[in-house]
């Protein structure tokens, strides 16, 4: 059982969540927590016991010197971290982890405990996936809710995916079966770059937890990494016919079914997170990626 450093008393929070694994494809959605954990200077309040949801012969423990030259093992583990970030109107829990090997069942109890415990009124849950995306569009974002009322507020469908499910999925049912309301999204990196990073799919997350939470977050050098990461991509594109050919199938593909899209309500919502943004843009970010 988790036990937290200290009960902070939080206003309104919510849980974000993402895990390394088969839920985050080029680490874009573990990515994300961290830079939010960066940004927010978030404070730790504990970790999931990693003997219970870990095989170290797949997540193997990691041996090297601290700041002081001492030889420390690294365990495998689920950390929980708080922050608040300025200017907004709620905290933010964070939770952040590899996807567990085993007890998955008592690993999301665990995680709606501590959910409980500290007053969380939403989770988001943050994943990746590979997918027939351009890499020169905008990385596609999905978005879902198992509660009918949220997903009707927010203007989201229920999930329709059938399959085989990570973590994620499973938390988010539990989150349903225990009334905390939860969304999930997930961007769609390209699968012909899979590496990690992915910096583009990372922005799109975070632009959807700013928008869905209402705050500014700041963004540093991401958007620039953003665009150095394209402008790498079509540099590798261009060295090879069949590639260039297939992103250019996918783009003409993906704009035909993003036309009906570009409504006004869809133009005056990126203009509205233009201006919100305006104050920050001594930080590098130049606008969207």
């Amino acid at each position: 059982m988790l036990e937290l450093e200290g009960s902070p008393e939080l206003e309104d929070p919510v849980l974000l969540a993402a895990f390394e694994g088969w839920n985050d494809a080029a680490d874009a959605a573990s990515s994300a927590l961290d830079h939010l954990a960066k940004v927010w200077k978030a404070q730790p309040l504990g970790e999931l016991g990693s003997d219970d949801y870990y095989d170290y012969q797949v997540n193997r423990p990691s041996v090297g010197a601290d700041a002081k030259g001492v030889r420390r093992i690294t365990w495998p583990a689920t950390r929980v971290l708080v922050a608040r970030p300025p200017d907004a109107p709620r905290d933010v829990i964070l939770v952040r982890g590899i996807e567990p090997n085993m007890r998955w069942r008592q690993f999301c109890a665990e995680i709606l405990d501590v959910a409980d415990s500290l007053g969380a009124e939403m989770a988001v849950l943050l994943g990746a996936l590979l997918a027939d995306s351009p890499h020169t569009r905008p990385i596609p974002v999905t978005a879902s809710a198992t509660d009918p009322e949220l997903a009707s507020a927010l203007g989201l469908e229920a999930p329709t995916y059938e399959g085989p499910t990570g973590v994620l999925g499973v938390l988010q049912e539990a989150c349903h079966s225990e009334s905390l309301p939860a969304v999930s999204f997930w961007a769609a990196v390209p699968h012909y770059v899979a590496s990690s990073p992915c910096p583009k799919a990372t922005l799109a997350l975070l632009r959807k937890v700013e928008d869905l939470l209402d705050l500014t977050v700041p963004l540093g050098d991401l958007p620039e990494d953003a665009r150095a990461w394209e402008r790498g991509v079509d540099d590798l594109a261009r060295d090879d016919t069949e590639v260039s050919e297939y992103v250019q199938s996918l783009e003409q593909a993906r704009d035909a079914a993003d036309l009906p899209e570009a409504t006004g309500e869809a133009i005056a919502k990126e203009f509205e997170r233009y201006l919100r943004r305006r104050p920050d843009r001594g930080s590098g970010d130049q606008g969207p990626v």
